[in-house]
């Protein structure tokens, strides 16, 4: 009998799914605490014992419960006060002191969600490290006028955008004023990204950096952000580049569709789309060098405000009258039609009307030959609608030369499409 009462009040074993918190806690607090220590010689409010300690503190205030945990953190912040009156002759900063803070609640988040509490305590890391980059940054490279319209297109996305309604209005339901606005915030945010990329990395390499990502939110978006862009004194050659490096992102992410809809439209689609791919590769490439070779030291501040809203209600009007017309070719046309319906559908979205072409062939209902077609068809018509967009609004050169650096990669993608044809 006393070893079976020996048994029922034995405290059972912790298991690694029970430490595992306490350990992330301990990491992340470590973490932030050498980076502290690194970045400050001499007195300081706490050093990496002391985070790894309060960060543990959070996590065991957290399996407590809610009351101790709001406890806890008016303990380290009354901790946290007296430390900063001990140092702050030496050291006025604070950031040492809000460091703490986030240690303790780090800590805390870490005994419910750790992946959580790591990938924060990396970014918190990196905000640290990064400050002399983030100093200068604000100091030198973004100006009064940058910082005002960034706080406008802030508004733009996380205030008007959530409060309009997502649901389908309108001629065949295009009219989704949630969506619509959506296209306003892309164009405006890749124009002021852009923007601030040649403030940072100069006119070719910001561009570029800048064209890449945003190809693969939205080729014409991005195409018209830098034609707009290319109508200041940053020139027409490196946001040339940065959109036909776009264009390369439309490559890329139609073999992506196209190949989770049906394995064999892809293996048909595959040569002609890498070939196009590469001819705009180098292409972009050739542009892209002559845009680095007239960089200045210094690169030039636009003459433009980085945010300008009308331009962009302009081209997402454009791009809207192009979804009606898309749409109104799918209900025209339907699965007879396929072809003439994905280059409707390609001048709102190339991806859309490849994307239906093979979904049909994955259905039986058209060939994997006739999907290729279609997805043909939609990059075509994808190509006029960025092409209408690089005259607008880029102008005449910048138009021309967007048209004339696309001429070479369409042509290698028809060229290898129509061997194959003719081989088969």
């Amino acid at each position: 009998p006393t070893n079976r009462r020996h048994d029922r009040t034995a405290a059972p074993a912790m298991t690694w799914q029970q430490m595992e918190p306490f350990l992330v806690a301990l990491a992340i607090g470590l973490l932030l605490g050498f980076e502290r220590e690194r970045s400050h010689e001499g007195t300081q409010a706490a050093g990496s014992r002391s985070f790894a300690l309060v960060a543990l503190l959070g996590a065991i205030a957290a399996g407590f419960g809610p009351v101790a945990l709001v406890a806890g953190l008016a303990g380290v912040g009354v901790l946290v006060a007296v430390a900063y009156f001990r140092t702050s002759s030496a050291d006025p900063g604070t950031t040492t002191e809000i460091a703490v803070l986030i240690a303790y609640l780090l800590g805390a988040l870490a005994y419910t969600r750790s992946a959580l509490a790591v990938g924060l305590a990396v970014v918190t890391t990196v905000l640290l490290v990064s400050k002399a980059r983030i100093h200068r940054f604000a100091r030198e490279v973004v100006s009064d006028v940058e910082l005002e319209d960034a706080i406008k297109f802030f508004v733009v996305a996380f205030v008007v955008l959530p409060l309009l309604p997502d649901r389908d209005l309108g001629p065949y339901g295009v009219l989704n004023p949630a969506k619509l606005w959506l296209l306003v915030v892309l164009i405006t945010g890749i124009g002021w990204l852009g923007y601030i990329g040649v403030r940072a990395l100069g006119p070719a390499r910001g561009l570029l950096v800048t064209g890449l990502a945003g190809g693969f939110v939205s080729a014409s978006a991005t195409t018209a952000s830098m034609g707009r862009l290319s109508r200041t004194d940053v020139g027409v050659r490196a946001p040339l580049a940065s959109a036909l490096v776009a264009s390369i992102g439309t490559f890329v992410q139609l073999l992506i569709v196209i190949g989770v809809v049906d394995a064999e439209v892809l293996r048909l689609l595959w040569p002609p789309v890498v070939a196009g791919a590469i001819t705009l590769t180098g292409v972009a490439a050739f542009v892209a060098r002559g845009g680095l070779h007239g960089a200045t030291a210094e690169p030039p501040r636009p003459v433009s405000r980085p945010f300008a809203i009308r331009p962009a209600l302009m081209l997402a009007a454009l791009l809207t009258a192009a979804l009606i017309v898309a749409r109104w070719g799918a209900a025209q046309f339907g699965a007879d039609g396929a072809v003439a319906a994905a280059g409707a559908a390609g001048l709102a979205d190339a991806h859309a009307g490849a994307l239906a072409g093979a979904g049909l062939a994955a259905k039986g209902a058209i060939t994997a030959d006739i999907a290729v077609l279609a997805a043909t068809a939609a990059l075509g018509s994808n190509l006029l609608v960025k092409c209408v967009l690089a005259f607008v609004a880029g102008g005449r050169r910048f138009g021309a030369g967007f048209v004339a650096g696309m001429a070479l990669p369409a042509l290698a993608y028809g060229g290898v499409l129509t061997a194959m044809r003719v081989l088969s």
